[in-house]
């Protein structure tokens, strides 16, 4: 067990940091507050959290996609907790699969912008992994304020059809349970799904509610007759089964998934799982507490590895990335990893870290390919501030390196999954495999940031800048002026690094515990053995 002073004071840091977070969650797993979950069950309705937990294998693992989404936005409408979404994978009757419920505590489950945004990465990470997916419909449709930042874009409501209609073709199966409302655009899913039930007396499905037909043309009738349970059931035919109650609902869908058949699988390597040897809880106390120190990226994956075993690849080459094959779970993975410790080269030269190098950049290239040719997953672990610079990197090329391994990475067809430990900025973000390179799934622990650059080093280009301009203009400025103004563009950026920040716009698919690090990475390749390779691995045009 690890015990200094430096260790005690990271150790603090970063329990605080999880203690933040997990105030901030118990605040989002209320939805749309007490009344409204009150509300909820005196109409006989469980909540969307509440449907989940029934729905899911007792005491199996999952995890949940996005709960930080929509975090300190949206105040001048309310906010809007989690998305008014909710979204795990875990397991039904044994199987594993993406379950979405709208949470009716929420503006009555109405999607804003983000719920849209949050939906459809659900349906991506179905179609990526060829997981059945369930919905558990209880929304108002659009947000009606902002249907223009909703409705008719490639990326609004609309692409949820057109999705639920790809995955039909692709022989991913979707199941929908009508627990609430259903109106308008939000009808077509039930019917576009391949089974649908709805809820006696609480469930209904329209495109226009019974106000709506009045106003439109003069026809008087009641929600229940015009869309419930009885009508699409027995007239209409748009349901397929008719429950008394969610509990009852819930259990069909777990029947329904008991009996379906089993899936092909991309193949990759599994043994039986084993812990680390070193003490995973250690890593807790070795992300240092100020971030700009150096700590040894090695010490963190020997905690997160089967057996602690890591082997490395190309050891003494390019040592501000680190490579090597290990399992996680049993898993075989080919970890990619940013070495935050200064390192001496072969040739005598200092690295430093956090930094990528050209040297390290065509190692990890390297790396990549031969982990795609032996059709091994990728886990990238990020903590780098960025590229080298100056003129001796410009000079040996650092571009084409960078861009080699961008290259590689861009153009893997083996699962990536990344978890930024640390820093994100710039370049790096994009080599080590950001939100922009589909990684099947990407997190970050409490202590991540993600930016163009960090806060210090943003406002001082930035206040260089805003000088030049104002002394252009004969303003005289003082160096009280110019700390007001560094300070000033340095907390903007502060905030905008945050990692809540990055979740709550869903660049980062969860902010996760350190010690969930390994339940993620195992639960996504287990999602990603569903989907079987198809594509060669071809990185097209590298120069060398």
């Amino acid at each position: 067990m690890i015990m200094d002073i430096d260790f005690n004071k990271n150790e603090d840091k970063m329990n605080l940091l999880i203690s933040v977070m997990e105030q901030k969650l118990a605040k989002i797993y209320l939805g749309g507050g007490k009344a409204k979950i009150d509300k909820q069950h005196e109409q006989g309705k469980l909540t969307a959290r509440e449907r989940i937990k029934f729905l899911l294998d007792k005491d199996s693992k999952s995890i949940e996609l996005g709960v930080f989404v929509g975090d300190d936005m949206y105040k001048e409408h309310g906010g809007c907790p989690a998305g008014g979404v909710v979204i795990v994978m875990g397991y039904v009757s044994g199987r594993q699969c993406i379950v979405v419920a709208n949470d009716a505590t929420v503006k009555a489950g109405a999607w804003f912008p983000i719920t849209g945004k949050k939906n459809l990465r659900a349906q991506e990470i179905a179609m990526e992994n060829r997981l059945p997916i369930i919905y558990l419909v209880d929304s108002a449709g659009v947000y009606l304020p902002m249907q223009d930042e909703i409705f008719p874009d490639k990326e609004h409501f609309g692409r949820i059809f057109r999705n639920n209609a790809v995955m039909s073709s692709m022989g991913i199966l979707q199941i929908s349970a009508v627990m609430g409302s259903c109106v308008a655009g939000g009808a077509y899913l039930p019917i576009m799904s391949d089974e649908a039930m709805i809820v006696d007396k609480t469930g209904s499905i329209f495109l226009a509610g019974s106000y709506l037909v009045k106003a439109a043309i003069g026809e008087s009738i009641d929600n229940e007759t015009l869309g419930g349970a009885t009508t699409h059931c027995e007239i209409s035919g748009v349901t397929d089964y008719k429950c008394k109650d969610d509990q009852d609902c819930l259990t069909r869908i777990r029947n329904i998934m008991s009996k379906i058949g089993d899936f092909d699988k991309a193949g990759f390597n599994r043994i039986e799982s084993k812990e680390p040897k070193k003490n995973p809880k250690e890593i807790i106390g070795i992300i240092p507490d100020v971030r700009d120190k150096q700590y040894d990226m090695m010490e963190v994956i020997a905690r997160l590895v089967d057996e602690s075993d890591f082997e490395e690849y190309k050891e003494g080459y390019g040592q501000s990335i680190l490579c090597g094959l290990a399992r996680i779970h049993g898993w075989s993975v080919g970890i990619v990893a940013n070495q935050r410790k200064v390192v001496k080269s072969k040739k005598g030269e200092m690295q430093f870290g956090g930094v990528i190098y050209s040297d390290s950049a065509d190692k990890a290239a390297r790396f990549i390919m031969n982990c795609n040719q032996k059709k091994i997953p990728l886990v990238f672990l990020q903590d780098a501030t960025g590229f080298m610079v100056g003129s001796r990197s410009e000079h040996g090329g650092i571009i084409k390196d960078g861009a080699k391994l961008v290259n590689a990475m861009a153009n893997s067809v083996v699962p990536k999954f990344t978890v930024i430990i640390g820093n994100s900025y710039g370049a790096a973000n994009y080599a080590m495999c950001g939100k922009a390179y589909d990684p099947r799934l990407i997190v970050g622990w409490p202590t991540a940031q993600v930016a163009v650059m960090g806060g210090a080093q943003a406002a001082k280009v930035l206040v260089q800048i805003e000088v030049a301009s104002l002394k252009a203009k004969g303003e005289v400025i003082t160096s009280e002026k110019e700390a007001e103004l560094y300070n000033k563009i340095k907390d903007r950026y502060d905030t905008q690094t945050s990692p809540y920040y990055a979740a709550s716009r869903l660049w980062l698919d969860a902010i996760i515990h350190p010690l969930d690090t390994r339940k993620w990475i195992s639960m996504g390749i287990e999602a990603a053995n569903h989907s079987p390779i198809t594509k060669a691995y071809n990185v097209g045009v590298i120069q060398t």
